[in-house]
């Protein structure tokens, strides 16, 4: 006896439901996704785009220093050891995402 498995669209509505959380579009949207979705990935290609410019300018802060002098003595500033662990790692990720890009 063979069983034949039908899903009645489950993947595309599961589809359609997990693109509408990520773009946090609210649940009656996703009729409107299912039946057009050129705006919605519009609007998502934008939206990764600013995303993209954020992350590029925080490279750029990350390794920029702001009117410094080369000759001049450079500011002491105490900070946690843990928070300048923090400060670290986060510029790790800033620079292996922007490698990425």
């Amino acid at each position: 006896m063979t069983i034949i498995e039908h899903d009645f669209g489950k993947k595309d509505r599961d589809s359609v439901r997990r693109f509408a959380r990520l773009t946090s579009l609210e649940a009656q949207h996703e009729a409107k996704v299912l039946a057009n979705p050129l705006p919605y990935l519009d609007r998502a290609n934008e939206r990764i785009s600013q995303l993209e410019m954020a992350l590029q300018d925080a490279g750029a802060a990350a390794n920029f220093t702001l009117g410094a002098d080369p000759a001049a003595e450079p500011e002491m500033v105490l900070v946690d050891k843990a928070e300048y662990a923090r400060l670290l790692r986060c510029k790790e990720i800033v620079e292996a995402a922007i490698a990425k890009l």
